[in-house]
C-alpha cells in the first residue's frame, strides 16, 4: 500500500497519578478509538524522588493488558496471583489483567530517578473475563538486532529477524524501541490494517519524506494508512519506541482501571469490588 504518513500528532499532558506520580499522559480515553486497541500510553520519568517515590500502591485492573517498560531505575511489583519482583532497566512486564487483577508498583528511589513508558492495550471482548496472566522480561532477553545507523530491541512480536519475548498475546502487538544515530533512515514494516503509532524518547524523527526534525522528544504520532514506516533523525540522532497491533473495533466501556464493553460489565466489575468477589482465581 506504501509509506504510512503520521495523521495525528499529540504532546504529552503533564498530570498525576497512583499516589502522586508525576507524570506526561500521551493519549487515553479521549483517543482511545483512534488508537485501537491501545488505550493509554504514559510517560513517567523524574530525578526528584517526590515524583515517582508515591508509587501505584494496590489497585485493581480488569478487561486490559498493562506494559510497563522502564528505561531507568527501579520499579517493585506484586500482584494477587503471587508474581512479584524487582525490574530494572531494559526490563518489561506484560500483565493480563484478564478476569481481575490486583497490583501495586512502587518505585525504588535512585541517583538516576525513574524513567519508564506504560501502554494499555485492550483485550477483545471474549477474552475480557479469561485467567490472569503476569510476564516479567529482563533486558537480557531483549534480542537486538542493528541497523547499520542504531539498533532495534524487539520487545514484542517479530522484527528483522528476530522473535522478541512476548508472544502470543491478543491483538498480535509489535513493540519496537528503537535507536538511530545522526543522519539516519529507517524502513520499518507495520502490515495494512493494522493501528501503528510512535512516541519520542530522545531527539527528533521525521516520518516519510517530511524533516528529520518534525517530531521532538515527547511527541507521540498515529502513523494513517500503509504497509510500512520511514524514519529518519537530524544531526543529534533520536530514541522512539513504535508499536503496532491489530484493532478490535468492539465497543468500550472505561471506568478508570476497568475497562469492559459495556456498561452493566463495568457496574458489575465495580459490584465485585465492593462485596470481595472481584478476584475470580
Amino acid at each position: 500500500m506504501g509509506i504510512r504518513e503520521a495523521v495525528l500528532s499529540i504532546r504529552g499532558r503533564p498530570t498525576y497519578d497512583g499516589a502522586g506520580v508525576r507524570l506526561l499522559r500521551v493519549f487515553s480515553q479521549d483517543e482511545a478509538t483512534r488508537f485501537d486497541p491501545f488505550l493509554l500510553l504514559d510517560a513517567f520519568g523524574s530525578d526528584d524522588p517526590a515524583d515517582y517515590l508515591p508509587g501505584f500502591p494496590m489497585h485493581p485492573h480488569r478487561g486490559i493488558e498493562t506494559v510497563t517498560y522502564l528505561l531507568e531505575g527501579s520499579v517493585r511489583h506484586s500482584d494477587s496471583t503471587g508474581s512479584g519482583g524487582v525490574i530494572g532497566p531494559g526490563d518489561l512486564q506484560w500483565m493480563s489483567a484478564g478476569s481481575g487483577i490486583v497490583h501495586e508498583e512502587m518505585p525504588i528511589r535512585s541517583p538516576r530517578g525513574v524513567h519508564g513508558l506504560q501502554l494499555w492495550v485492550n483485550l477483545p471482548a471474549r477474552e475480557k473475563m479469561r485467567e490472569p496472566a503476569y510476564r516479567g522480561v529482563s533486558a537480557g532477553e531483549v534480542p537486538v538486532v542493528p541497523t547499520g545507523s542504531g539498533s532495534v530491541r524487539v520487545l514484542a512480536g517479530r522484527w528483522g529477524g528476530a522473535r522478541g519475548p512476548v508472544i502470543g498475546v491478543a491483538r498480535d502487538p509489535v513493540y519496537l524501541d528503537v535507536a538511530l544515530e545522526a543522519g539516519a533512515e529507517l524502513m520499518i514494516d507495520a502490515p495494512a490494517g493494522r493501528t501503528a503509532f510512535f512516541y519520542v524518547l530522545e531527539g527528533a524523527i521525521g516520518t516519510a519524506s517530511g524533516p528529520a526534525d518534525a517530531y521532538p522528544a515527547g511527541t507521540c504520532a498515529l502513523l494513517g494508512d500503509g504497509d510500512e514506516a520511514r524514519f529518519s533523525t537530524g544531526p543529534e540522532g533520536a530514541r522512539f519506541v513504535i508499536a503496532h497491533a491489530t484493532p478490535l473495533g468492539e465497543p468500550i466501556a472505561w471506568g478508570g482501571p476497568i475497562v469492559m464493553n459495556t456498561r452493566a460489565e463495568l457496574d458489575q466489575a465495580f459490584r465485585e469490588l465492593d462485596d470481595g468477589t472481584f478476584i475470580r482465581r
